[in-house]
């Protein structure tokens, strides 16, 4: 079975969020994007310490799609450098697993152009 990533992103607001979560989906890039309550950020930028009102994404994708999930949220995100981080999922329920493989594109859809039944 391929491996399933959950990679996750910040956003500025709930509605940029749920943009790049319909999208993802519609893609079929993820199989499924959850968009989280807003949160308090505290990063380093620019040589001082920033603080942000966020809305965290959870994408849950095949290790496959990750170079396209990447290229998606950088092409549709608001920020100069997003957060794109990926973490591998080593164990779930099987039959969870095997849906996500499903509802995302395949190696062959993607190399065929299109979408069709993963595998």
């Amino acid at each position: 079975m391929e491996p399933v990533l959950l990679v996750i992103t910040n956003l500025p607001d709930r509605e940029s969020a749920r943009k790049l979560a319909e999208g993802l989906v519609s893609e079929r890039l993820a199989a499924c994007a959850n968009v989280l309550a807003e949160c308090a950020s505290l990063y380093w930028w620019t040589g001082a310490v920033e603080s942000a009102v966020e809305t965290p994404v959870l994408i849950k994708t095949r290790a496959g799609l990750y170079a396209e999930v990447q290229a998606y949220i950088l092409a549709h995100h608001p920020y100069e450098v997003p957060e794109v981080i990926a973490v591998p999922v080593t164990a779930g329920h099987p039959a969870y697993l095997e849906w996500v493989l499903q509802e995302t594109r395949s190696e062959a859809a993607r190399a065929a152009g299109g979408l069709c039944d993963p595998g």
